[in-house]
């Protein structure tokens, strides 16, 4: 019976997982850190779990307020996460890439499935994918760790003034200020726009498929074609960027940029994504690099490559 009753509370605990990775997720900026962070938030529910009492507040406001701390604690270091945007001026074509940075300076990628729970409202689900977009995520590491919370549980999550007061543990005219100052700081970063991603929208099918068809056949006027004329294109581990039609162009025509490559669909960041593979010396393909692209009124205005495959694909796999 106790066996029974311990494994019911375990599983309990674990059926918050995917959401509080979200949560985590867009307060550090890393799918690996978040990971980390839900494990430790679980581990601690669990070994307090006779101190839990659900007078006092839900079992989800209680994980929240494990996961916060959990979260704050991991943001002692002044260094934010960010995009290539972020930290350099933009580049020129055949400029040199430079040496890679450092994984704590990067917004990583996660998997949908790993931070986005299923809804069968499609237009719900396009505001969930909004919120793990890495732009947003990357404006969000502009906010102060207990402003950042208050953004993500008001904004994002929804969650009521005294919810997240409670959480928190302070007063709801603080939980207001907090928010005033964070929405104040965002409307300073500006994120680009993006349209919302609907994998069924019919027009977003036809310009993925155009882009795909085009990259994989290296016919790089149809690509460039498709793209507008402020486009960026980064490679992370590099600050190396680029910004505009013509230096993309340049970049894409260069001796061996991307000819031979595929682009196989995968799901991340409630973005269009795709693995970019390439043929090995026997011929056989392997993935290179995640690929993550920002669509607004029908061009793609972004092109996010992850350099690091062989790191990321585990994550990706462990559906």
């Amino acid at each position: 019976m106790a066996q029974a009753s311990q494994t019911a509370q375990a599983d309990r605990l674990e059926s918050f997982r995917t959401e509080l990775t979200g949560y985590c997720y867009r307060m550090l900026g890393s799918s690996f850190e978040a990971e980390d962070a839900v494990q430790e938030t679980l581990v601690r529910a669990w070994q307090s779990r006779h101190r839990y009492d659900e007078r006092r507040g839900s079992l989800r406001t209680w994980l929240y307020r494990i996961a916060t701390n959990v979260c704050v604690d991991m943001l002692r270091s002044p260094q934010r996460r960010a995009l290539a945007m972020d930290l350099a001026e933009p580049a020129h074509p055949g400029a040199p890439l430079g040496a890679p940075m450092p994984e704590q300076a990067w917004i990583q990628p996660i998997p949908d499935h790993a931070a986005l729970e299923s809804t069968d409202d499609p237009a719900e689900m396009a505001a969930r994918r909004e919120t793990i977009r890495l732009a947003f995520v990357a404006a969000l590491q502009h906010l102060p760790p207990r402003q950042r919370a208050v953004l993500i549980l008001r904004d994002v999550l929804c969650w009521q003034a005294s919810e997240v007061a409670e959480l928190l543990e302070t007063s709801v005219p603080s939980v207001t200020s907090a928010l005033q100052r964070a929405r104040a700081t965002l409307r300073r970063v500006d994120p680009p726009p993006a349209e919302p991603y609907r994998p069924a929208d019919p027009a977003q099918r036809a310009l993925l498929t155009r882009y795909c068809q085009a990259f994989e056949r290296h016919d790089v006027a149809s690509l460039v074609a498709l793209l507008h004329e402020d486009a960026t294109m980064s490679m992370p581990p590099f600050a190396w960027w680029l910004r505009g039609r013509d230096h993309l162009r340049q970049a894409l025509a260069a001796p061996g940029a991307c000819a031979g490559a595929r682009l196989v669909p995968t799901a991340a960041n409630g973005m269009p994504a795709f693995w970019q593979t390439r043929p090995g010396p026997s011929g056989v393909h392997a993935p290179f690099g995640l690929v993550l692209l920002d669509v607004h009124q029908g061009l793609v205005t972004g092109v996010t490559t992850y350099l690091d495959a062989g790191r990321l694909l585990p994550r990706f796999h462990a559906a």
